[in-house]
């Protein structure tokens, strides 16, 4: 899996476009994200996708020549921090059910954001192999709705995009 971030122009259609790109290339984007930076004509696009490195080299040389495609970078993934959120509702109509999201929520330094008697809402962040394990452990407890933000991801030290 392979991290790519961008800076792109805040305006209408790029979002379309840029995806629209790997869609033409037979590309399916595992995650993206996108917001407005300091500046609110840039935006950061991230996007995470599995490629073999020359396809995705050949991918990012297209993107780069996009007129509304300020800057793209692919990340190195030894010195990027990635992070994802998910929001799950599990059903906790069991006691032991209850607790054991509860337990399984509080190791992965989770929020509880609301709580009744048949559910528990939760708010978790990570890396998202952190956040699959987390799924997998409540799984047999009831996933009744869930909805992940997709990776976010800046380098470290003085690496910038």
């Amino acid at each position: 899996m392979h991290t790519v971030s961008f800076l792109v122009e805040n305006q209408p259609g790029v979002l379309f476009n840029v995806s629209n790109l790997f869609r033409r290339r037979g590309f399916n984007i595992d995650s993206i994200t996108v917001g407005a930076l300091e500046d609110p004509r840039v935006s950061r696009m991230t996007i995470t996708v599995d490629a073999d490195p020359k396809t995705l080299n050949n991918l990012l040389d297209q993107l780069d020549k996009m007129v509304e495609v300020i800057r793209v970078k692919r990340l190195d993934p030894l010195r990027t921090v990635r992070r994802e959120m998910l929001l799950v509702k599990l059903g906790t109509r069991d006691p032991m059910a209850r607790e054991d999201a509860l337990r399984y929520i509080n190791g992965q330094h989770g929020l509880v954001l609301d709580i009744d008697e048949e559910h528990i809402m939760a708010e978790v962040s990570g890396e998202p192999e952190e956040l699959d394990r987390f799924l997998g452990n409540v799984k047999s407890i009831g996933i009744v709705e869930m909805s992940r933000s997709g990776v976010t991801a800046l380098e470290k030290g003085r690496l910038t995009l």
